[in-house]
């Protein structure tokens, strides 16, 4: 049968999900823990390879398995061998052709960013960082341009694998919640550093470095030297997956579901 697992992690002290040599990642330590619960090797498919440093309420993984057990066995039995920065949410059967990457409708990000004067030691592995005071309604003006299906040859890393730089940006919301200012993305996909890159092209245009029309010249070029440096890992979750499969679909980001109750500029098509 195929199973999937819903995962939290704090990506903090792994070099991103994918296994790596001699490097600790999430892959690592789950597929260690089905060993140690199932008493055999067992291969996982994951729906986002996140990064070093970026953090996850809803990564869902896949795998085949004939062991039969109770979800509620799954989820006590994986997390006894997991380390505390990692822990299986749920588990569900689902359809033998469900691929946790490849089934996958849309992926949901939230992007956390600090904005106070003087930077905080206990939100410095949780958020991202900008002393300088941010205008979210000018970043939220400016994410519009997003929206739709582009070419996001702008936004995706040099080192970047995907066949096309062609995604659909379903909905961009933008929030302050007193210190902090949230970005959240839904896309059919994401291109590898895409979050982290519109990020901080947001950033430039919400301390006034850049007007709000900067977003399109950015976005037409083309060209990833057009755009504003990477940003960060620290401040970014993976929180959403859509399936048409029976299994949950997203998990509050780690400020809540402040996107739908603080009544935030919300953008979408």
């Amino acid at each position: 049968m195929i199973v999937a697992l819903g995962i939290e992690y704090d990506g903090s002290e792994f070099s991103g999900w994918q296994v790596q040599p001699d490097q600790p990642t999430v892959q690592a330590a789950l597929e260690r823990a089905l060993e140690a619960f199932l008493g055999r090797p067992t291969p996982t498919i994951c729906a986002g390879r996140t990064d070093a440093g970026v953090h996850a309420t809803h990564q869902v993984v896949s795998f085949a398995t004939e062991a039969l057990r109770r979800p509620e066995s799954w989820v006590r039995g994986l997390n006894t061998n997991l380390p505390k920065s990692v822990a299986v949410r749920w588990m569900r059967e689902v359809p033998e052709d469900f691929h946790a990457r490849f089934s996958a409708r849309s992926r949901t990000y939230e992007y956390w960013i600090l904005n106070d004067p003087v930077r905080s030691p206990i939100m410095r592995l949780r958020t991202g960082w900008v002393f300088r005071p941010l205008d979210h309604e000018r970043m939220a003006e400016a994410a519009k341009t997003l929206l739709g299906t582009h070419d996001f040859t702008s936004f995706r890393a040099a080192e970047c694998q995907a066949a096309t730089p062609v995604r659909t940006m379903e909905a961009l919301d933008v929030v302050r919640v007193g210190s902090f200012v949230g970005v959240r993305l839904r896309a059919n996909a994401f291109l590898q550093h895409m979050v982290r890159n519109i990020v901080g092209t947001l950033i430039y245009i919400g301390t006034g470095r850049e007007p709000v029309e900067w977003m399109a010249e950015v976005l037409a070029a083309k060209c990833r030297s057009a755009a504003a440096p990477t940003f960060s890992p620290c401040g970014l979750y993976l929180t959403g997956v859509e399936y048409a499969a029976d299994v949950p679909q997203e998990a509050a980001g780690p400020f809540g579901s402040v996107f739908s109750d603080a009544s935030p500029v919300r953008i979408s098509r």
